[in-house]
């Protein structure tokens, strides 16, 4: 039966809100040993940025240490213990969640090693930080302030337990991971996805973001269209100047209404718009003005109600558009499949979904040329080895196989639950 962990295990340190807090934290570090597990905090659907309003780090022999990093503010410190470690590994559970806000502060992690993809490629079936702890560690961690506004302060003692308890069994969770990777013959695929993770160059922006609003399938025209565009993108700078989630300005219901239902008065305007915000003091009129403005937008200035796709179309489709990339990807699918199951872990995992699908619709003119063509796309060596044999045998098909198609995930990570 897991044990209730209710407390960090050396008690709960003090909240380090100083400059020179931060630099005695560094001293302590570095009177420990081994590797830093390091966790972070953000105040996502509450503000509009993804900065840090905590930093928890724990090292054996240097403490547990947690870090107001909106009170110390001083990159230059953060810089200076980047450097002081740069030779360690860094514990991060979910790590592409967490890296671009430590490396607002000023940290730059060399040496990773991160728990949830670990987990993954290890055949762990859950690996969300509770579930991980539970199932390697016998311990159960409480998550009841998992949802809460990090940004608030001060932050309450119970949120400081909460968060402290996530890097308290960091390091014991590592070594476990790192133990299985290892009985399988794992590990240096692991660490090749760890290094391709700090390699990695950072996502372009989403073009035309505001298209993900939600209740977009209730839009049949071009105007609608264009309220919706100059609304969203007035919503997002409003937003980020007063550092709120766009969704707390007003959410997308209230959006897509008022585009719908196009009304001529302010009052009726300001109704719709206000009984879904979360924010006092709505500039109403220049909601309005934008509003307004946007019924104006000439045909020519109305955007599209589909995009012209860049990528590769729907597999659903490859049929009559690609009947060969259609037979190739349908034994290519179904080959990694089988050698996920195999090797234990998500196909997602094995190799990326959307590497399968542009091999199959284009392959290159000389098989012996896939290994390259796929290093060229992003796979790691290990990968290549593996899938290359069965991806070669796919690409010589042309009948297809008879499966349910079904559009597949593309992702190598879950929300950690941290």
């Amino acid at each position: 039966m897991p044990q209730p962990l209710l407390s960090p295990r050396a008690g709960l340190s003090p909240l380090v809100t100083t400059p020179a807090g931060l630099r005695e934290v560094i001293a302590a570090l570095a009177g420990g040993h081994g590797p830093i597990a390091i966790d972070a905090e953000r105040a996502s659907g509450y503000r509009f940025s993804q900065r840090a309003y905590l930093i928890q780090i724990f090292r054996r022999g240097g403490g547990l240490h947690l870090i107001d990093p909106i009170a110390t503010d001083s990159p230059e410190i953060w810089r200076e213990m980047g450097s002081a470690f740069a030779d360690e590994e860094w514990i991060i559970h979910a790590s592409t969640q967490d890296l671009p806000c430590l490396r607002d502060v000023g940290l730059e992690p060399q040496i990773l090693f991160d728990t949830e993809l670990g987990g993954r490629i290890a055949g762990c079936e859950r690996v969300g930080l509770g579930p991980l702890a539970e199932s390697l560690l016998d311990l159960t961690l409480a998550k009841e302030h998992s949802a809460v506004d990090w940004s608030i302060r001060p932050l309450k003692e119970e949120w400081l337990n909460y968060a402290a308890l996530d890097v308290d069994v960091l390091i014991d969770l590592r070594d476990k991971v790192e133990a299985l990777l290892a009985e399988n013959g794992k590990l240096t695929w692991a660490l090749e996805d760890f290094a391709a993770i700090l390699h990695a160059p950072p996502p372009p922006p989403k073009k035309d973001a505001w298209r993900r609003t939600s209740g977009m399938h209730k839009v049949r025209d071009r105007l609608t269209m264009s309220i919706i565009r100059d609304m969203w993108d007035a919503r997002s700078a409003f937003a980020q100047e007063i550092d709120i989630a766009a969704g707390r300005v007003f959410n997308d219901d209230a959006l897509v209404e008022l585009a719908t239902k196009r009304p001529t008065e302010i009052n009726d305007f300001a109704h719709i718009l206000t009984k879904r915000t979360r924010v006092t003091g709505q500039p109403i009129e220049k909601w309005f003005d934008v509003y307004r403005a946007a019924l104006l937008t000439p045909i020519e200035n109305q955007p599209e109600l589909r995009t012209p796709s860049t990528g590769l179309p729907p597999i659903k489709i490859w049929s009559t558009r690609n009947p060969l990339g259609y037979a190739r990807v349908t034994h290519a699918r179904a080959a990694m499949a089988d050698l996920a199951e195999l090797h234990s872990m998500p196909t997602e995992n094995l190799i990326s979904p959307e590497l399968v699908r542009r091999v199959s619709w284009a392959p290159p003119a000389d098989l012996g040329d896939l290994g390259a063509e796929l290093a060229k796309l992003g796979a790691r060596e290990w990968q290549i080895e593996l899938v290359t044999p069965l991806l070669s045998q796919a690409m010589l098909q042309a009948v297809p196989l008879v499966v349910e198609v079904a559009e597949e995930p593309d992702s190598t990570s879950e929300a950690s639950e941290s």
